[in-house]
């Protein structure tokens, strides 16, 4: 069984709150945010806490214990935290936005803190944005290649692990949904299954079968079933430009 996180909320809030008073003479604003508050942290678990200055030492990163505990600061100016969450929306994956949108507010100096809570909390509820037609016909080329060269090839569990994930992100990026890595991405593919109709909502639970059978007809028809469903195979007239240099 997992051991929980040695800390209440509450105590995770001032621990959290005693750390950024400690460490920096005039933040802006500081949210706690990740597993603590979302309520999953397990006793391997740090505290998540971002800090908004005016000015240096951000942007920076640092890795710390305080009374035992770690803790990871993330350390931004306005301008840094819009390029970072500007990245995750490109990359689909709200990693910027889920610790300050996610988050309890520690400080809050003139009312950025709770303003910008809001506004990551709106971006996360609105999604991510939809793929570009380059974007989906690239994605459709890359997974029918792909199918093309598992069909009447021997099961490999790495093959198999890598076409799930080209074939979930590219139906978690289609249907804009967010995603994560690891087990962020796990956890991504749950809340989008959720509200999709079967048999969507047994697509990881089928490829965990076609895993555990070692079988390579199910890994394809699993992925054709991701292709059709995101516009259908695509390989001949496809073309892309390339550059000089």
């Amino acid at each position: 069984m997992t051991e929980p996180f040695p800390l209440a909320l509450d105590e995770s809030v001032r621990l959290a709150t005693q750390v950024v008073a400690q460490r920096f003479s005039s933040p802006v604003a500081a949210w706690l945010g990740g597993s603590v508050v979302r309520g999953t942290a397990t006793a391997l678990s740090d505290l998540d806490i971002t800090v908004l200055l005016d000015g240096p030492p951000a942007p920076m990163r640092e890795s710390l214990r305080a009374d035992g505990v770690p803790v990871e600061l993330f350390v931004h100016t306005e301008s840094s935290l819009a390029f970072y969450r500007a990245t995750d929306q490109d990359r689909r994956q709200p990693t910027m936005q889920r610790l300050v949108g996610e988050s309890v507010v520690l400080v809050d100096r003139d009312g950025s803190g709770e303003r910008l809570r809001r506004d990551c909390l709106h971006e996360i509820a609105a999604g991510p944005k939809p793929l570009s037609q380059s974007e989906t016909e690239h994605q459709r080329y890359g997974l029918t290649d792909l199918i093309d060269d598992l069909e009447g090839a021997e099961y490999n569990a790495y093959l198999a692990f890598y076409v799930y994930e080209k074939a979930t992100r590219f139906l978690l990026a289609h249907d804009r949904a967010w995603q994560g890595t690891g087990k962020g991405l796990e956890a991504a593919v749950a809340e989008w299954a959720k509200t999709r109709p079967e048999p969507w909502t047994r697509w990881r639970q089928d490829w965990q079968a076609a895993w555990d059978g070692a079988d390579q007809i199910a890994v394809v028809r699993l992925a054709r079933r991701a292709l059709d469903h995101c516009g259908g195979p695509l390989w001949e007239g496809h073309r892309v430009e390339g550059t000089t240099g």
